[in-house]
């Protein structure tokens, strides 16, 4: 980018949201300080929130302040996606007024929306303050004042978005452009040439960063009751918020098979790739695992993963399970993929072609494109 573009993003992770919005968000903008962009985070204080992450990694983060729950709810916010509307922490007007005083009289080239409790109105309401505005969304159920709008989901398309976008604006829908840090890419071809001839060695559990109701311990849970291989080593990863992880390590220590858990990872990509099946929730690191062909049982935690999970198991590259169906069924699930090892060939090769893991770089090229200078 020739001159420094100002980019502003506002998301928030939270142990009611969970860490993913804002680690997509991250990762966007460390390819764009890469091309040269100036990028600032606008983020509420929720507990569970992020800030240390965000400026460890050289971001500005300005803290919009933690609300009471009484707060929450008012005649203004918009009842289409009222079950999110508690994830602000606030009203939708407060928070845009927080958001421009926020921004203060700085012009951003781009402001990036991640946050699935604001819509058009509070959009609107920022427009004075950005030249282009820029929204991340998995739920195609709301309305937008956006110029560019990224769906990354498998099953998207134009089509869902059509009658809730402006005419002129530009949405981007399906996994090939998904938000994936670098080395996922990286480790591709490797990560591909292990699956060959698969031998199921070594089983990874990753829940996302906050796991808010145990789903890791109810997984340790049904492994303890199905009698797997002891030869099986296990790697539970979990979130530094986790308020869970004493339980889960507790029980990880009660398992036959050799368990290890890991806090705050720093190299998601390369434990991936050393795994040879993955038991994952159904949000972004779905796309992490299909860019390194990793064979994966996809835990359906909320009701908005549904659509993603669904899409994956239609298209051959995941199996599903909910969270509330009996542990045991998830049990033969583990078992069935373990002794059938012509299965996850083939569900690894399904996997590898919904994203080649470069969707950031066609990000970063298209904002760049669409920035008038």
């Amino acid at each position: 980018m020739s001159h420094a573009v100002k980019i502003v993003f506002r998301t928030d992770a939270s142990l009611q949201i969970g860490t993913g919005h804002v680690m997509r968000c991250l990762t966007l903008a460390e390819a764009l300080k890469k091309e040269g962009a100036q990028c600032h985070f606008i983020s509420r204080e929720h507990p569970g929130n992020l800030f240390d992450q965000i400026k460890q990694q050289g971001f500005i983060v300005k803290a919009l302040p933690a609300t009471t729950k009484e707060m929450f709810f008012d005649d203004s916010n918009n009842a289409v996606h009222s079950e999110y509307a508690s994830w602000l922490g606030t009203s939708w007007t407060t928070d845009a007024e927080q958001t421009k005083s926020s921004i203060g009289n700085t012009v951003y080239d781009w402001l990036i929306v991640d946050h699935y409790a604001l819509d058009e109105k509070w959009e609107k309401e920022l427009r004075p303050k950005c030249r282009n505005i820029m929204v991340i969304d998995d739920l195609a159920d709301r309305s937008h004042d956006c110029d560019l709008l990224l769906d990354q989901n498998l099953g998207r398309d134009q089509n869902h978005y059509n009658q809730i976008v402006p005419k002129n604006c530009t949405v981007l829908t399906g996994p090939h452009y998904a938000l994936l840090r670098p080395e996922f890419a990286a480790l591709r071809d490797y990560s591909l040439r292990r699956r060959v001839n698969p031998k199921f060695k070594h089983l990874m559990i990753s829940m996302g960063g906050v796991d808010q109701i145990n789903a890791t311990g109810k997984i340790l849970e049904a492994i303890k009751e199905c009698e797997l291989p002891n030869y099986l080593r296990i790697t539970v990863v979990m979130g530094l918020n986790a308020p869970w992880l004493l339980q889960v390590k507790s029980l990880a220590e009660q398992l036959p098979q050799s368990t290890e858990v890991m806090v705050n990872v720093q190299n998601m990509a390369q434990l991936m790739t050393d795994s040879d099946l993955a038991i994952g929730a159904a949000g972004s690191t779905s796309w992490e695992r299909c860019c390194l062909g990793l064979p994966s049982i996809i835990v359906i935690l909320a009701e908005n993963q549904q659509f993603i999970a669904n899409s994956l198991q239609s298209a051959g590259a995941a199996k599903t399970f909910s969270i509330n169906d009996d542990v045991n069924a998830l049990g033969k699930i583990i078992k069935k993929m373990i002794g059938n090892t012509n299965e996850a060939p083939k569900m690894s090769a399904v996997a590898a072609s919904i994203t080649d893991g470069n969707g950031i770089n066609k990000i970063t090229t298209k904002l760049q494109a669409m920035t008038h200078i």
